[in-house]
């Protein structure tokens, strides 16, 4: 059994596109899951299953939460080896939990992916793109800034990701880890 986490993108967000974490935990048993734990409302879930091709597993979840809801709502991916991984890579060890973000996308991101950024204009806002991840460095938060904006008008626009906070990382990690 591989021990997953998961990523919903888009759900129960300003009292739109809601899905109760009760009704994610059922989705999830029914496509075979189990150990199944969410984090709080905004499409966090933690849970095993025997399947070797994450892709067709996100597919699988995604299909199953439209049938259930009737809300197209992407599905992001990562084992929980990946996810050490990636809390291990992180390129600002001193930046406080609210200050980084990491998106998290389905493909790897292109090299080039923001070369078209002139990042010195976002300072101190950064971001370092690595593999399937982007790391953001938002000193003043995620709501005053404008990187995030800019990378979401520039960026690859056929990539879909979602993102989380440095403090929900480390905590799905810990979640992941303790079962």
């Amino acid at each position: 059994m591989t021990r997953y986490i998961g990523l919903l993108r888009g759900i129960n967000v300003g009292g739109r596109r809601s899905l109760k974490m009760t009704d994610l935990r059922d989705l999830v048993v029914e496509v075979g899951g189990t150990d199944v734990l969410t984090y709080i409302q905004s499409g966090n879930v933690v849970f095993s299953h025997p399947a070797r091709s994450a892709p067709k597993l996100e597919a699988e979840l995604a299909r199953s939460i439209e049938a259930f809801s009737g809300m197209a709502v992407p599905v992001v991916l990562r084992t929980a080896d990946e996810w050490d991984a990636i809390v291990e890579a992180n390129p600002y060890p001193d930046a406080g939990d609210k200050q980084l973000h990491v998106l998290f996308f389905k493909e790897d991101l292109p090299a080039d992916a923001f070369a078209a950024l002139d990042l010195v204009a976002f300072a101190p806002e950064a971001l370092v793109a690595r593999n399937r991840e982007l790391y953001l460095h938002l000193p003043n938060g995620m709501g005053r800034a404008k990187l995030p904006v800019e990378v979401e008008r520039r960026g690859p626009k056929a990539a879909i990701g979602t993102a989380r906070n440095w403090a929900t990382v480390l905590k799905l990690q810990e979640m992941a880890r303790a079962s």
